[in-house]
């Protein structure tokens, strides 16, 4: 028996794009799917970034992309020929409940969590459908349940999951289309929250993260991108419009 067929959740010979790519969740995907064999394309706003990472993974290449941007994303798609796995994980945070959220950072987190996956999605969407490829969502149990003081959070997460199932409803034999759904995962993002916010507090508000998962810690980026492995492989051709959380048991208290 080789190796071949001794290793699970291959990916060779698939091309995988992973938006927001170059830290955080993204760049552990990335990792995790050149491991698998696939050839991977960080895409990310900050282009140096997403380079570094590239040089370091076997077959991987790194292009510019501001999710946000149709012109930005165009540009992006021009360079690529072929694609079989779309990651849609770029993504910004906001603290504040409804009174304390102003419209135009609202429309901000709406723009870059959400309306991105539309945009990302259509402008690759001919690509996938020539492969019969795989979209995977990262949304967030803030999608899912309440957060306290997470409202444009909350609300922009719940619209990735909306549009997982959609898509999926939409493409049930052409495409596969899943979502996973974090708790608090412990990334620059994370630590930038901090930083921001809880400066003079850190490591108390870091236990408080920790404790609100039931299994006592924050998950990891590679927890995630496992997952996404997953997902993207031939062992997973039967999960369709899923939304799969990884949360350390917080939505199942």
């Amino acid at each position: 028996m080789n190796q071949e067929e001794i290793q699970p959740f291959r990916l060779d010979g698939k091309i995988a794009l992973v938006t927001g790519g170059a830290s955080g969740i993204g760049a552990a995907t990335c990792r995790e799917l050149a491991r698998a064999c696939a050839e991977v394309i960080v895409a990310d706003l900050n282009l140096e970034a997403a380079e570094a990472l590239s040089k370091e993974l076997v077959g991987a290449r790194a292009v510019a992309m501001d999710v946000t941007s149709a012109v930005s994303i165009a540009a992006a798609v021009a360079k690529i020929e072929r694609l079989h796995i779309l990651v849609n994980n770029a993504g910004i945070g906001l603290v504040g409940d409804i009174a304390a959220t102003a419209e135009e950072d609202f429309d901000r987190v709406m723009r870059v969590n959400a309306h991105s996956v539309f945009l990302v999605t259509k402008a690759l969407l001919p690509k996938l459908l020539e492969s019969r490829g795989s979209i995977v969502n990262i949304g967030s149990i803030a999608g899912q349940v309440g957060v306290k003081e997470r409202f444009a959070y909350c609300a922009s997460k719940g619209a990735v999951i909306a549009m997982t199932r959609q898509l999926a409803v939409d493409y049930p034999k052409q495409l596969r289309v899943n979502c996973i759904a974090p708790g608090t995962v412990q990334t620059p993002f994370v630590e930038g929250f901090l930083d921001k916010h809880y400066a003079q507090e850190k490591e108390q508000m870091r236990e408080v993260l920790r404790q609100r998962q039931p299994i006592g810690r924050m998950g990891t980026p590679e927890e995630v991108a496992s997952l996404v492995r997953y997902l993207c492989s031939k062992e997973a051709e039967f999960v369709q419009g899923a939304v799969i959380a990884l949360d350390g048991g917080w939505t199942a208290a």
